[in-house]
């Protein structure tokens, strides 16, 4: 007899706390590791069309680190819609001012750009310095 797929729905989803320290990480490697953990695709029952990752919780985003001259020569583009209105900005500025954009930013452009990449971008919670209000969650550290 042939063994049946199961696939989990949402209600079956157990949801876990993870908790990131961005103090000297490189920003594209803890990118890929906290997508993956919102995706779910580090769980054995991961469903693809089901939102069954965790949520994730990264404090010091303001030292995070970018290799090489990157801070200098990318871009942050932002576009009013008007002619003549495209902003452009060194992310060095960018980290400087509001660090946890540029760590949305890294993660948002690896999940998946639909819906469901929406649901998961909501269970990130990004902080600039070292405390977070999710202490009662009691989130697992992740070394990433």
């Amino acid at each position: 007899m042939p063994r049946q797929t199961t696939f989990r729905t949402r209600e079956d989803i157990e949801r876990a706390w993870h908790h990131v320290d961005a103090d000297g990480q490189v920003l594209g490697r803890m990118a890929t590791s906290i997508a993956r953990i919102l995706m779910g695709k580090h769980r054995p029952d991961y469903t693809a069309h089901v939102d069954c990752g965790d949520f994730v919780v990264v404090t010091n985003a303001e030292k995070i680190v970018l290799t090489g001259r990157k801070a200098q020569q990318r871009m942050v583009k932002s576009y009013s819609g008007y002619p003549g209105g495209l902003r452009q900005r060194p992310v060095e500025k960018v980290l400087e001012k509001h660090p946890e954009r540029v760590v949305e930013s890294a993660v948002r452009r690896m999940l998946p750009k639909n819906r469901l990449g929406r649901q998961m971008m909501s269970k990130l919670k990004v902080y600039a310095g070292a405390e977070h209000p999710h202490h009662a969650q009691q989130p697992a550290a992740l070394a990433v």
